[in-house]
């Protein structure tokens, strides 16, 4: 789930309205009353208090910190487009890391394992 929302993260924080969602992840223990402080400092601005509150979720060591962001979101009717979009994101396109081999200069493909749970 994680990495869903590092890929989308352009598309979250354009789209997403966060004040109802840091409300419910606060609610949930996700973000903790200092964090709620720094995220309250930008309210003026959705765009970069979004950022804010993803970069805070990404630094975070709480295991469930993304699935509570997923179901905050499923609360919001009007973006149920964005939940389709992180069900239907293709993460086997994302189990190749792509480098370019130096002796030969070609594309090299190299499988890696993605966890898809946080």
């Amino acid at each position: 789930m994680k990495l869903k929302f590092k890929k989308l993260h352009t598309t979250v924080v354009n789209n997403v309205n966060p004040a109802s969602i840091i409300n419910f992840l606060f609610q949930e223990d996700v973000v903790g009353v200092n964090d709620m402080r720094v995220l309250q400092k930008c309210k003026d601005d959705p765009q970069q208090q979004c950022t804010e509150l993803l970069t805070l979720l990404h630094a975070s060591d709480n295991p469930q910190a993304f699935v509570k962001l997923y179901v905050s979101l499923t609360e919001e009717s009007h973006l149920q487009w964005l939940i389709d979009r992180i069900d239907s994101f293709d993460l086997i396109g994302l189990q190749q890391q792509r480098y370019i081999s130096k002796p030969t200069g070609e594309c090299v493909f190299k499988e890696r394992k993605i966890v898809l749970c946080d």
